[in-house]
């Protein structure tokens, strides 16, 4: 009997704008292994025992703490996640990275640390250090032996990295070069063994990398910084005066530093929306027990509309964000499967099949900073004056949530990235959007189709979301006709279409996280989930509105813009959806488990 099996549908980054993704075609993070799942344990695990009970000592910086803490960290192979197991690591794929990050999220500063040294740190070797520098570097790297720390930010360059002023110079016998300049905002610098430095050569345009390490002299290190908030990370500024750095230490090929730093941002993009998200988790748990036993009017303030109302879009935007965060994990992780079919080194299928999933990872990093942000500025209003008290949780959550929407390339770059990157794709041919944005533009003109498909669970839903990329494809296309050229320039203009693209990403993941899970469980197991999806959907039509609306007053006019707002006022039309009610029943669940139970 022959028997046929179906093959799973991969989209191509940012290709969600323009396809449809089936159900069965995406991860879910329900679909982790039990081995996964224990190493996510053995991470949460590690921080109650090991960094809750010394977060004071943290931020106070108490010497050797953090350093000692990593090596810990080290001997459980936390720090070597993504390390192959030939240079003492785990060997493990994209998403089991982004579900450690996700445990490691509540740690606070030494999240920060850990984050650099096992990311930015460390990556820059695994994935352009040439087989000697893996062998000698990353077994060190991955034991936590000795730490690692990223030098690209300079006081005249930050989100204009390849503007740096320090300067690589060759000497006569070719066998060092001589690093001088200043970094500054350098994390783990005040202990770090290792140092990726980024230099010109001579009168190179464009950056070179450098494995640096402390012993080599010519380092040195200002005071400590003093931040609003992740106050136990070591940032300081790094001074490089004459450094002499063995010839063999160059990372990778001259002038490739910028790319190396790029490259390695994608990763750190995506990592930061992990563990922001499992960061929001954890304050919905503080939130929602201090809710229960803080009492007010005779009765616990859990019990009340507007504190119930918080709780639940805590709860509605960190599920939104974890369902987008593993389907991005998961595409990445085919498409490296698929690009070591094709013949591509396991390096290089990483590098590229992240950097195919550029988009997304910038959609995810304005994401999660922003929702953990929410979670934290609401847990504050939660506690009251409580929240505004150093003795109470809230105080650290709110200031260390704050540098994630500036971390990886602000929120503001990372939004015009996200379009950028969509209209070069397109540009390129690498993405059509030409063929769907036509279809949109002789549907403004048609009769609407008031035809209706037979209803399901999730008709209307998907309806309101094709109709949402109708609207973006609509507010984008106009825009690229009208403005050609000068749209780069147009910076308020392209962080509305990114908003809307933010939008349609994570509602399209979280539907289908929920139709899966509805065809494994059923419906009335899923009532709750349906809710959060339904609830963000209605709201982010509304968004949409409001986002195409400022933009499409701005670069239309007259039979145009009339034209263009009908067609806006169509595609974002939306049925009635009781998000009040909704919203309660959200929280009821919350309240009752009397944690972040989704």
């Amino acid at each position: 009997m022959e028997t046929t099996t179906k093959t799973k549908t991969s989209l191509k980054g940012g290709e969600f704008l323009v396809k449809e993704t089936n159900c069965q075609d995406v991860f879910i993070p329900e679909e982790f292994t039990e081995e996964q799942r224990m190493m996510s344990q053995t991470c949460k695990d590690f921080v109650t025992q090991e960094i809750w009970p010394n977060l004071e000592k943290i931020d106070h910086q108490e010497p050797g703490l953090v350093p000692s803490l990593l090596e810990k960290a080290g001997e459980l192979g936390l720090l070597g996640v993504s390390i192959p197991e030939t240079y003492g690591g785990l060997g493990q794929n994209f998403n089991t990275s982004l579900l450690v990050t996700e445990a490691m999220g509540t740690s606070h500063s030494f999240m920060v640390a850990m984050a650099a040294h096992a990311g930015i740190g460390t990556l820059p070797i695994l994935y352009y250090g040439n087989e000697a520098q893996k062998k000698k570097y990353l077994p060190n790297l991955a034991s936590g032996k000795w730490k690692a720390s990223y030098c690209l930010t300079e006081p005249g360059s930050g989100s204009d990295a390849n503007s740096g002023k320090t300067k690589a110079t060759l000497s006569e016998d070719g066998k060092y070069y001589s690093i001088t300049g200043q970094k500054m905002w350098i994390t783990n610098a005040g202990f770090a063994d290792i140092f990726v430095v980024f230099a010109k050569i001579a009168d190179d345009k464009n950056l070179t990398g450098f494995i640096v390490e402390k012993t080599f002299g010519g380092i040195t290190l200002n005071e400590e910084e003093k931040k609003m908030g992740i106050k136990g990370s070591s940032t300081r500024q790094v001074f490089f005066n004459n450094c002499k750095v063995p010839a063999e230490n160059l990372l990778g090929e001259r002038e490739g530093g910028f790319k190396i730093a790029v490259n390695i941002l994608n990763i750190g993009r995506a990592r930061l929306g992990a563990g922001a998200m499992g960061a929001c988790k954890e304050i919905i748990n503080k939130s929602v027990q201090y809710a229960n036993t803080r009492e007010q009017f005779g009765m616990p303030i859990s019990k009340f509309g507007a504190i119930r109302h918080k709780l639940a879009e805590q709860a509605i935007q960190t599920f939104t964000c974890e369902s987008a965060i593993y389907r991005m994990g998961q595409n990445i992780d085919d498409a490296i499967e698929s690009l070591k079919a094709q013949g591509k080194s396991e390096t290089e299928a990483k590098l590229k099949g992240v950097e195919q999933f550029a988009i997304e990872c910038a959609i995810l990093k304005v994401y999660g900073s922003e929702v953990l942000d929410f979670c934290a500025d609401e847990g504050v209003q939660i506690y009251g004056g409580m929240g505004f008290s150093a003795d109470a949780p809230m105080d650290r959550s709110y200031r260390d949530s704050r540098i994630n929407r500036i971390f990886e390339g602000t929120n503001e770059i990372n939004r015009l990235l996200t379009v950028d990157m969509v209209l070069k794709r397109a540009l390129k041919g690498e993405l059509d959007l030409m063929g769907p944005a036509k279809k949109v533009a002789e549907e403004l003109l048609s009769i609407p189709d008031f035809n209706e498909d037979e209803a399901t669970t999730f008709s209307e839903a998907k309806t309101a979301l094709q109709n949402l990329k109708k609207a973006v494809l609509m507010v984008a296309g106009g825009a690229v006709q009208k403005l050609a050229a000068q749209l780069q320039k147009e910076q308020e203009l392209l962080m509305r279409i990114a908003d809307m693209m933010i939008d349609i990403y994570v509602a399209e993941s979280t539907l289908l996280r929920v139709e899966k899970l509805v065809g494994i469980k059923g419906e009335k197991a899923c009532a709750l989930l349906i809710d959060i999806t339904n609830t963000f959907i209605n709201e982010a039509a509304d968004r949409a509105y409001i986002n195409g609306k400022v933009a499409l007053n701005h670069f239309s006019e007259g039979d145009e813009h009339r034209m263009m707002m009908m067609g806006l006022k169509r595609f974002t039309k939306i049925k009635p959806y009781d998000t009040v009610a909704s919203r309660r029943r959200i929280a009821a669940a919350v309240i009752s488990e009397n944690k972040y139970c989704f």
